[in-house]
């Protein structure tokens, strides 16, 4: 490594970091564990002139088999979480599920829908995740974001322009490091009563025994992506080592060490298939970055 006190791991198997167990290597990879070594990573990097990919938990998102070229920044040691009030404010590398449990330990009922969900709190409100009728935009009430010009802002609800899987986030280069949830006071019994019940649901659905990304197409207007790709017969179809789920038709399960680039065949061949047979362009939810 030239001359850097950064602890900066080269040329690096991303697939152990990733929800999906895929991905190929990373140039550099790196785990900040305060604002100011983010900010040192982000100024080595531009220094360099490399790209500067930033992630969560690595969930929601297809890594190819080609690997990311330049600095990849796993945000997982940034994950303090405090509480004011009814409010919850958790760095971007907190864990949605541990924010939920907190939130349910303190009798703060708004997350009950995040008690499952794979991934990180910059992620779910990067993506605006949401699962049983509950999503990110529902409580996030304000978010602080690392700015190119290495402005640290905030942003209000209204500034965040939260869509379906979207946000501000996805276009402004900012880097979330943290947000505020606006929580209510709540029974904690029947708090846990729901989580219980959405993870129940859950298990009972979901191929949660394999390594997978969740949902991995948007839902199409007037459809479920998940009946279409049933209704094609595509359950139980592979590429390399990943299959549409025999349990969900809407995951995508790594059965036998897949690579992104399994992942990304696969999405492929459903969408080209679903389209065939039903005329519905499918819109992948998850996103797929890297080189081939």
């Amino acid at each position: 490594m030239q001359k850097t006190d950064l602890a900066l791991l080269e040329n690096t198997d991303i697939a152990p970091y990733a929800y999906t167990q895929a991905g190929g290597r990373a140039d550099f990879l790196a785990i900040p564990k305060s604002l100011d070594e983010l900010q040192s990573l982000l100024d080595w990097a531009k220094a360099k002139d490399l790209p500067v990919h930033v992630f969560g938990r690595l969930s929601n998102l297809v890594v190819r088999s080609g690997g990311l070229r330049g600095l990849v920044i796993l945000m997982t040691e940034l994950k303090a979480v405090s509480a004011v009030g009814t409010e919850l404010t958790a760095q971007a590398g907190c864990d949605i599920i541990w924010l939920a449990a907190i939130a349910q330990d303190k009798g703060l009922s708004g997350l009950e829908w995040a008690a499952g969900i794979p991934g990180s709190v910059g992620g779910a409100v990067f993506m605006n995740a949401g699962a049983y009728g509950g999503q990110a935009d529902m409580v996030v009430d304000s978010v602080t974001a690392l700015m190119p010009d290495k402005t640290l802002k905030k942003f209000d609800r209204s500034e965040i322009d939260f869509g379906y899987r979207h946000s501000v986030f996805q276009e402004n280069g900012g880097v979330i490091v943290e947000a505020t949830f606006a929580l209510e006071r709540k029974d904690k019994s029947k708090i846990q009563a729901k989580m219980d019940e959405n993870n129940y649901a859950r298990a009972l659905k979901q191929p949660l025994s394999w390594p997978s990304n969740g949902s991995v197409f948007k839902r199409p207007e007037g459809h479920f992506a998940g009946k279409l790709i049933m209704d094609s017969g595509l359950q139980g179809t592979s590429v390399g080592g990943v299959m549409v789920s025999t349990k969900h038709a809407g995951f995508m399960v790594n059965v036998d060490h897949g690579t992104g680039n399994d992942y990304e065949d696969l999405i492929h061949l459903v969408q080209k298939e679903v389209f065939k047979n039903y005329q519905v362009q499918l819109e992948p939810e998850v996103r797929i970055i890297g080189d081939r």
